[in-house]
């Protein structure tokens, strides 16, 4: 059994005093350290989009032209904060709306060529921001640690 292992298991047979509160060992605390450095870091080398701007990107590049309500289901944000991504994305030129052709008041967004060129330069960098945030963990952790992120998602 490897060290890492032994952690893990010391970790788990720890069973908390219910009568005790620490904020520091709440989900939400530590959920939000996390993402905290994961931005931190994502900021360090994309500078010029949000995490939430990039997550359109990539997600646009993955399935193609959608409706804005189905790219905020997709990326997980409600209408109006995929709105205001949208518009931001639009403006510097790196989608495009337009109107469905059956239903005229549903929006479709698509990537422009300098959206799909600004995506195609950011995944790669994107893989490294994983890497760089998950670098703590061993190999064996990162697999324990996503699959039971993926459980509580």
């Amino acid at each position: 059994m490897s060290a890492e292992d032994v952690k893990l298991k010391l970790v788990e047979a720890e069973e908390p005093d219910e009568n005790d509160y620490r904020l520091q060992d709440q989900v939400g605390f530590i959920l939000r350290k996390a993402h905290q450095r994961h931005v931190s870091i994502f900021a360090a080398h994309i500078a010029d989009l949000t995490p939430p701007q990039f997550a359109a990107l990539a997600k646009l590049h993955d399935v193609g032209e959608t409706s804005q309500n189905q790219l905020g289901s997709l990326i997980a944000m409600d209408a109006a904060t995929v709105k205001g991504v949208i518009d931001r994305l639009k403006a510097r030129g790196l989608v495009e709306l337009s109107k469905h052709e059956v239903d005229k008041r549903r929006l479709l967004v698509n990537l422009t060529a300098e959206g799909r060129d600004a995506v195609a330069r950011l995944i790669p960098i994107a893989r490294d921001i994983t890497q760089e945030t998950l670098a703590p963990l061993s190999a064996k952790e990162v697999a324990i640690f996503m699959r039971l992120l993926a459980k509580l998602a």
